[in-house]
């Protein structure tokens, strides 16, 4: 998560001062980057100040409202408009970087006009128009955004429709999911090590000089182009076994332009050279890997019934504690399942398929059930 942050500060200081030309479209390296987990656990929001209020420090950076309408994105790309000078030329260019603790304060999935308007402005495109009744047309010259939000599996189970998943806006984010702590820190303050301010400076200094001189387009290598060249048949290659996949369709459709977009940033972070190297691309195809496991846990709620969620709940509750006595488990679950029948046929549902099993202790005149083998039936 902390990487991913990282990526993510680079790329709001980057803006749109660099890109990969490829004649009918080009690259640049904004990206949409969603947290998951849940509530408190991963520090979604802490971890994504680590590395905003750096970001907001670089000066020329500019960040749009925690609230997106459309009359409000209006005004910032408006208020972020301005030109940068690339070979004795003038470039127009409105960049925003959006930062959300709460996704849902920032895009509703259910708002198809405003999620049609992440999805073009996504892109990069040199200029978005927008026809309305009440204000007429609304232009946006060169608009570009980066995002960095959070938010939690209920949220994108109970506000995300199947819709935004198959194809659409989930499609061109890179989601994290984590559901335990790396370690317990319960004073932060006193874990900060020597050093840690005069760090902060260097990469403040680091962000600033990135935001400032690197102009211009990105060149790949002849060896960069013949591993991505071999990467990309390789990737529609294997998608063939996934084409009644939504969820992963959508996500191999934009690999390899998040693959770019990622080099693009890994090139910036170590050197000013506007070149990207195989090496570049390689290591974002590492990264996007790390992630990827994880979208079918992001996405597993949604379309599911309650009774679907509460058994896995249960299954899952029974897997963490190894073993857990008959009368106990039902009063884990009693408001999931408030006929005892219910908990019945849940109970006997996951036996058969073998995640628990029913255990009589017959010397004690008790019944346990046990997790079958520590199989985990986390979402996913």
């Amino acid at each position: 998560m902390r990487s991913w942050a990282a990526i993510s500060a680079i790329a709001g200081a980057l803006r749109k001062h660099v890109w990969i030309d490829q004649d009918q479209f080009r690259w640049t390296p904004g990206l949409f980057i969603i947290t998951v987990g849940p509530p408190g656990v991963i520090t979604k929001s802490t971890t994504a100040d680590l590395s905003m209020n750096i970001l907001k420090e670089v000066p020329g950076v500019k960040f749009g409202p925690n609230n997106v309408t459309w009359q409000a994105l209006v005004g910032s790309f408006a208020a972020a408009s301005e030109s940068f000078e690339y070979k004795d030329e003038f470039i127009p260019m409105s960049a925003l970087t959006l930062v959300s603790r709460e996704l849902g304060s920032l895009i509703n999935p259910k708002d198809q006009d405003l999620v049609n308007l992440f999805i073009e402005l996504w892109d990069g495109d040199k200029k978005y128009e927008k026809v309305t009744k009440m204000s007429g047309n609304d232009v946006i010259d060169s608009p570009w955004i980066n995002l960095f939000g959070a938010t939690t599996p209920s949220w994108i189970s109970d506000n995300m429709p199947k819709s935004a998943v198959s194809g659409g806006f989930a499609s061109l984010c890179v989601f994290l999911y984590g559901d335990e702590k790396e370690r317990f820190v319960p004073y932060p303050k006193l874990n900060i090590q020597a050093g840690h301010g005069a760090q902060r400076q260097m990469l403040l200094h680091d962000l600033e000089h990135i935001a400032t001189n690197l102009v211009g387009e990105y060149i790949l290598t002849s060896e960069a182009y013949e591993w991505g060249s071999k990467w990309y048949v390789n990737l529609w290659t294997q998608a063939k076994t996934h084409y009644n996949d939504d969820l992963i369709m959508g996500h191999i459709a934009r690999k390899q332009t998040h693959m770019h977009k990622i080099a693009m940033i890994l090139a910036a972070s170590r050197h000013d050279n506007l070149i990207i190297e195989a090496s570049d691309l390689q290591c974002a195809d590492v990264l996007l890997k790390g992630v990827e496991a994880d979208l079918p846990k992001v996405f597993s709620r949604i379309g599911r019934s309650e009774d679907s969620l509460a058994a896995e709940r249960f299954i899952e509750l029974v897997r963490v504690k190894g073993k857990i006595n008959y009368q106990e488990a039902y009063q884990q679950v009693h408001i999931f399942f408030p006929n005892f029948s219910g908990f019945e046929d849940m109970l006997v549902g996951a036996a058969k398929a073998g995640y628990v099993r029913v255990v009589p202790d017959l010397t004690k005149g008790e019944v346990w059930i046990e997790a079958v083998n520590g199989i985990s039936v986390k979402p996913g």
